[in-house]
């Protein structure tokens, strides 16, 4: 008896195969089969199937009808929680696994416009000085930026809408010098410490550089209009095609000026908070993150 008993513990539990749980848990968390079948790549058909292939491995009913969709009852409810647990657990470890038999690697958020107008070209400088160290960029918006949470650093300039604990552990890198631009021909008019023109291009997610930038140099800027981006390059995308007088970090913008798509229509100001990098919130820092780190604040500060 002792020896079967032994047998049995470690016999693995039966489960319902994994694709079916990730789809019954996305079905639940985005209350809805369309956006479960969008988000996992599936049609809706073969997300019905896996829900009804759950419901009779379990013998149970995880759905009440709501309308036209499905809301989870009590027991999937339940299942939805423990099945998130666990997808959440194996992927944290997984990660945790395949960083450690790669190469050292370091994941990187950051802004697209910032990634693709300043990081990336640089990136040559420390990939020649680091070659062993892996570096993963997310590029994204600003906004979906603040709910990365798998990233070891987040790089940004406006911490405003971070949390105060993340704001806490923010590391300074280097000044953020912001400017108006806009095309060469677009008509701007100054008058003493007043600045008028026809449109002012703002970004959705980081508008409160106009406020800032405008509380640094005392230079009001009044408009009859205004229009909205989610990125900054679409911003500068904008200004290049003579909507209108734009905001921009120097940085950022120096490749069209460079070429004469755009003209710095002010001086460039350094904002209070500068370019800033924050590290994941239960994860020390690696020794990798912390090399990326100073290039990063030398490079930043060289240009």
């Amino acid at each position: 008896m002792s020896g079967i008993h032994n047998l049995e513990a470690y016999v693995t539990p039966r489960l319902p195969p994994l694709q079916t749980l990730r789809a019954f848990e996305a079905v639940v968390r985005l209350g809805s089969v369309s956006r479960a079948a969008e988000e996992l790549g599936r049609t809706h058909g073969a997300v019905s199937k896996q829900l009804r292939a759950l419901r009779e491995d379990m013998g149970v009913s995880l759905f009440d009808r709501a309308g036209t969709g499905l809301q989870a009852n009590a027991a999937g409810r339940q299942l939805a929680a423990a099945v998130a647990e666990a997808l959440g657990a194996l992927g944290a470890r997984y990660g945790e696994i395949v960083r450690g038999v790669r190469s050292p690697e370091v994941r990187v958020a950051c802004s697209a416009s910032f990634a693709m107008g300043w990081l990336v070209p640089h990136m040559p400088a420390f990939v020649q000085a680091h070659p062993d160290v892996r570096i993963r960029l997310s590029m994204t918006s600003a906004r979906a930026m603040r709910e990365d949470d798998e990233a070891d650093l987040v790089v940004l300039w406006d911490r405003s809408g971070y949390p105060p604990a993340a704001q806490g552990r923010a590391i300074r890198l280097a000044d953020s010098c912001f400017g108006l631009v806009a095309a060469p021909a677009y008509p701007v008019e100054r008058i003493g410490d007043r600045l008028k023109a026809q449109c002012r291009i703002l970004h959705d997610h980081t508008a409160a550089a106009w406020d800032r930038w405008a509380a640094v140099t005392a230079i009001q800027v009044e408009a009859a209009a205004s229009a909205s981006f989610p990125h900054t390059h679409l911003c500068l995308g904008a200004a290049v095609a003579g909507l209108g007088v734009a905001i921009a970090e120097r940085r950022l913008a120096a490749a069209e000026i460079k070429a004469g798509r755009l003209i710095a229509v002010t001086a460039f100001a350094a904002l209070p908070e500068g370019f800033a990098a924050i590290p994941h919130a239960s994860r020390p820092m690696s020794p990798e993150a912390g090399l990326f780190l100073q290039w990063l604040a030398e490079a930043l500060e060289a240009d």
